[in-house]
């Protein structure tokens, strides 16, 4: 018989006499605190005598969550991730219970598949139906006018941290959660984070370091440095993991790369129906966890050399990590278009992903995708669901080029996407925010104005190597030689030519996007990573 609810399973006396055999008895009082919200450690507890209260405090007044009676257990998906708690928990009456550390709830459900699995589940349910309830989370006050807190915002969301978004200029509650917190609006944006303190204006680095996704590195040798948590990073991590590698994953921005940002991914392999990016990275993100793969984010890789036993990476701000094998999975980032006004609106109207924080300010009007490939396909068709109508500009005479077929006939027959043949953007216009923006078509010579709020950017792709620049040998647009690709080194020895995927120096892998003659798929890059 199944549980009914698969967020919150009863464990019979088996499962508990083999959780037993990694935990400590600890005891409660009625009222006492088992673990508080931002914690990062000593969240799973099994109740043997009477009950654990579940409160969300994010928000204005406490709530229940749940009551974990007995045989049930605390802990959600923070367990794997190491990030902070985002909920309490209360002794109701006198507790009996058995603890169990974040590392021997790792090697539980890596070792008893059956067990594992029914924790799990019940993690991953557990945040759902905890967003579902309403949960506040992490509240970010600020302007929709302001780059810093789209910057915020976008962080947040790309690292699938709950977050609620409150405008000031819209939103007549957000003027009183100031004035409870005592800030003014010049110091705005504000991030307020339960048990952390007020935020102001923070930077990308000091909100990660709050909320728990990034720590100190130390000084550990890992057996693999994962640089770039996309697709192929990814792949990499839980391959490496599985097989019992210390592995630590680097990111400058936030796990699932462009692929993460994805509305919707159908062409990859066994999901018939598609699969949003955030979702398909999201999971994979928690299968690496599940075997010990640990994260930085953001941790921005500035160098590379051999200290002569292994290979150092420093990062931008001069922390170090130390590894027997490196794998490159930087990727690329799409285009910056060359347009007159661009900068000024990046951020404020000019996007390079088409999620839900960005539509947030233009739903009631006509938006502007730039680009003809499957990225630019897949934000058209998510930003026709959400916003009056979608104007899609196509330097070429048509898509099927440079798009999938099925995707491309799916564009040409939604009737709420104009597809504009030989267009591009010359001018970009407006005061605070994008207002409006020129366009002109290339053989007609015909300009036209079209009045939006967003421009979104799905064009070209430069690799992210400027750091490795003399240190590994790469073409002239930057891509990695690997392989039989590698035409100079003076590391090698006689004996052998580099791996298919190892680049000029020994030890140091690429894959995907980054890596010279790699195939532009999501499935290519996982492929790639999982090789490495």
């Amino acid at each position: 018989m199944t549980d009914p609810n698969p967020a919150f399973p009863k464990l019979d006396a088996d499962e508990i006499a083999s959780i037993a055999r990694h935990a400590a008895a600890r005891h409660f009082d009625d009222g006492e605190p088992l673990f508080e919200v931002g914690s990062t450690a000593g969240t799973f507890f099994v109740v043997l005598t009477g009950a654990v209260e579940i409160l969300d405090t994010s928000g204005d007044e406490p709530r229940r969550v749940v009551l974990h009676g007995l045989d049930e257990f605390t802990g959600d998906i923070d367990i794997l991730s190491r990030r902070r708690t985002v909920v309490s928990a209360v002794a109701r009456g006198g507790v009996d219970a058995l603890e169990v550390s974040p590392g021997d709830i790792r090697m539980i459900i890596t070792e008893e598949p059956s067990l594992g699995d029914k924790l799990l589940r019940a993690f991953i349910a557990r945040r759902e139906q905890l967003i579902d309830s309403g949960f506040t989370g992490v509240r970010v006050i600020g302007s929709a006018s302001s780059r810093d807190a789209y910057r915020i915002r976008d962080f947040l969301t790309r690292n699938r941290v709950p977050v609620t978004w409150m405008d000031v200029d819209n939103d007549p509650h957000a003027a009183e959660t100031l004035q409870h917190f005592g800030v003014r609006s010049d110091a705005l944006p504000v991030v307020v984070c339960e048990g952390q303190p007020l935020l102001r204006n923070p930077s990308t680095r000091q909100l990660a370091e709050a909320l728990g996704l990034r720590r100190p590195l130390g000084d550990e040798v890992y057996d693999l440095v994962i640089v770039g948590a996309g697709p192929s990073g990814l792949g990499a991590a839980v391959y490496a993991a599985s097989e019992g590698l210390s592995t630590l994953l680097l990111d400058s921005d936030a796990p699932g790369g462009q692929a993460g940002a994805s509305s919707k991914i159908e062409n990859y392999l066994g999901f018939p129906i598609g699969v949003t990016g955030a979702d398909l990275t999201g999971n994979a993100t928690l299968q690496a966890q599940k075997f010990g793969a640990r994260f930085s984010t953001p941790s921005i890789a500035s160098s590379i050399h051999d200290d002569g036993d292994n290979i150092v990476i420093t990062l931008m701000d001069g922390e170090t990590a130390t590894a027997r094998s490196v794998l490159i999975a930087t990727g690329a980032e799409y285009c910056k278009l060359n347009v007159p006004g661009r900068e000024r609106f990046e951020g404020l109207g000019v996007y390079y992903s088409a999620t839900l924080t960005e539509i947030s300010t233009c739903v009631t009007s006509d938006v502007v995708v730039v680009g003809a490939g499957n990225s630019a396909g897949q934000g058209a068709m998510f930003l026709a669901k959400h916003t009056r109508k979608v104007i899609m500009l196509v330097r070429g005479d048509n898509l099927n080029a440079s798009m999938s077929l099925y995707l491309a006939d799916r564009l040409r027959a939604n009737r709420n996407i104009e597809i504009l043949y030989h267009t591009s953007i010359t001018q970009m216009e407006g005061s605070e925010r994008l207002e409006r923006i020129q366009i002109e078509n290339s053989q007609t010579g015909e300009q036209r104005t079209i009045d939006t709020p967003a421009v979104f950017t799905f064009i070209g792709a430069i690799p992210h190597t400027d750091w490795l620049r003399g240190s590994i040998e790469m073409d002239a647009k930057g891509f990695i030689c690997t392989g039989r690709a590698v035409t100079r080194s003076e590391s090698w020895k006689p004996d052998r030519w580099p791996y298919l995927l190892e680049t000029s120096h020994p030890g140091i892998f690429a894959a995907g996007d980054v890596r010279l003659g790699s195939v532009k798929r999501v499935a290519a890059a996982v492929g790639e990573g999982s090789m490495a």
